[in-house]
C-alpha cells in the first residue's frame, strides 16, 4: 500500500474511532442517572425493610396502619400481617399538617432514603430532636410528600361523619357500574356495612365490574343537585331519581383519580 494510501485508511480508521467515541459518550450522557427518582411504585413496608437498597431515590407509595407517633412530623408504619417486620419511620415533608387515625390505614407517597436526622432539620428545616430518631438513624426512612387516609368502604359508609370533607384514598373491588360517571365500590368486611358510591366526573378509563381500584378523592353527603351543579354532570331524570332514592344524604367519594389494581393485595 503507498503511503498516500495509508495515510488515507488510518485517517478513515481515526475519524470512525471518534464517531464511536462521540456516540458512546451521548447514549451514555442520556441514560437515566440512579438518583433520578422512579415512577411511583406500591410496595409494602416489608419491601422497604428488606430492599431498601433498590428502593432508594425511588418513590413509592405504601398503605399501613400507623403503629407509633414520634412527633407532629414523624410516625411509624408496619405491615402486621408479617410477622417480625420491623417499623418504617415516615417523616412528613409535605409541609400540611396530618393527624394520625385511630384504627384507619394511611396511605403514604414518598421517596425512600436511610434517615439522617441532620440532612432532615436542614432540607426540610423539621427541628426533630435527634436524641429521638437513634434507633432509626441509618435505617430506611419514607420521606412523605403526600399522606391521606386510607379507610375501607364499610368504614366509610357506617361512619361517614368522620371522614366528610376529608381527601381520602379508598382501595376496593368495582361493585356496580351506575353509569360512565359512577360506580360503586364493594364492602364484604364489615358486616352490615353498605357499598360506597364514588362519583368520577373526569374519567380517564373505563372500569370493570369486579376490578380492585384506588380511588383518591373527597367525601361529601350526596345531593343530586349539588353533584350536578359541581361537577357538570348530564344524568338523565330516571338515572337522578334512582340514584336520590338509593344515596340521598348517604356518603360519596368524588374522585380526582381512580388507578387499576394500584395497592398490592398484601397491603391492604
Amino acid at each position: 500500500m503507498t503511503n498516500s494510501l495509508q495515510g488515507l485508511w488510518n485517517k478513515k480508521k481515526a475519524i470512525a474511532l471518534v464517531a464511536s467515541v462521540t456516540l458512546l459518550a451521548a447514549c451514555e450522557t442520556n441514560q437515566p442517572q440512579a438518583t433520578t427518582p422512579a415512577s411511583p411504585g406500591n410496595v409494602t413496608t416489608e419491601q422497604v425493610a428488606n430492599q431498601t437498597e433498590a428502593l432508594i431515590g425511588k418513590t413509592v407509595t405504601v398503605r399501613s396502619e400507623p403503629v407509633q407517633k414520634i412527633s407532629d412530623t414523624t410516625f411509624t408504619i408496619s405491615d402486621e400481617q408479617f410477622f417480625g417486620n420491623e417499623n418504617i419511620l415516615v417523616v412528613n415533608t409535605s409541609g400540611k399538617p396530618f393527624v394520625l387515625p385511630e384504627n384507619t390505614e394511611v396511605q403514604v407517597t414518598g421517596q425512600v432514603a436511610k434517615l439522617v436526622v441532620a440532612d432532615v432539620n436542614r432540607d426540610y428545616n423539621l427541628g426533630l430532636d435527634p436524641n429521638l430518631y437513634v434507633e432509626y438513624e441509618g435505617q430506611p426512612v419514607i420521606y412523605a410528600q403526600s399522606i391521606a387516609l386510607a379507610p375501607e368502604p364499610g368504614q366509610i359508609t357506617q361512619n361517614p361523619s368522620r371522614y366528610y370533607g376529608q381527601t381520602l384514598a379508598v382501595t376496593g373491588e368495582v361493585e356496580d357500574i351506575v353509569d360512565v360517571n359512577s360506580f360503586t365500590l364493594d364492602e364484604d368486611r364489615l358486616l352490615g356495612a353498605e357499598d360506597l358510591l364514588v362519583i368520577n366526573a373526569n374519567p380517564k378509563a373505563a372500569v370493570n365490574d369486579g376490578e380492585t381500584v384506588a380511588v383518591t378523592g373527597v367525601l361529601r353527603p350526596f345531593v343530586v343537585a349539588e353533584i350536578e351543579r359541581d361537577y357538570d354532570l348530564t344524568w338523565d331524570l330516571d338515572l337522578q331519581r334512582k340514584l336520590e332514592a338509593e344515596y340521598s344524604q348517604k356518603p360519596v367519594l368524588v374522585a380526582d383519580g381512580v388507578y387499576p389494581s394500584a395497592i398490592p393485595e398484601a397491603a391492604k
